[in-house]
């Protein structure tokens, strides 16, 4: 081991300087602080810890909300969309009731109607058109084609009260056929609403 030989000149004498090894012990002053700092050591790592698993508590909690927020999402967007599809529907209707309501009421209109229903009885030899007492003095007037019975028809057109203007009932020997406008419109409510 090689010595020391060069002196340390220090500018003023020291004070409370102790060899640091197995010499005297050490000071109360200094447990303390060592103690001091020990126990800051100790409730900082405590802190740390007691803040990381706060930490982790509430991540928990906010995946949770995250995940119950976005399993609501998924469950109310099919109903909103269910729920603006029967309102565009019921919309769409009630426009096209007013719309039709609001046609005048032309021979070519009744015509038409009684066609549709006809068509529907083909083949029937006997049969009954009963009409809007408007509607029948409109087609009289027009002197519709309808009103002319081809070979090997039985019929007749009769007013009703129970048919609004518009629209007709064939009454045959197996059944009626219901052509009026509120009857058509219901049906399409229906066929509209099932979709």
């Amino acid at each position: 081991m090689n010595s020391w030989s060069e002196t340390i000149a220090l500018p003023r004498p020291l004070r409370d300087a102790r060899p640091t090894g197995g010499g005297a012990a050490p000071s109360a002053e200094n447990l303390r602080r060592s103690e001091l700092e020990a126990q800051y050591q100790r409730g900082l790592a405590d802190g740390e810890k007691a803040l990381n698993e706060k930490l982790i508590q509430q991540r928990a909690e906010l995946q949770e909300l995250v995940q119950g927020l976005l399993q609501s999402l998924r469950q109310s967007v099919p109903q909103v969309v269910r729920d603006t599809e029967n309102t565009m529907i019921s919309l769409a209707l009630a426009v096209s009731e007013k719309l039709v309501a609001g046609f005048p009421i032309s021979p070519a209109m009744v015509e038409t109607a009684v066609r549709d229903a006809l068509a529907q009885v083909e083949g029937a030899a006997r049969f009954t058109v009963r009409l809007h007492r408007a509607d029948l003095e409109l087609l009289q007037k027009a002197c519709s084609p309808l009103l002319t019975p081809s070979e090997g028809q039985d019929f007749r057109f009769l007013p009703s009260a129970e048919v609004s203007r518009g629209g007709c009932l064939v009454e045959t020997n197996f059944g009626t056929v219901d052509g009026r406008r509120e009857t058509k419109l219901d049906l399409l409510k229906r066929d509209l609403q099932t979709c």
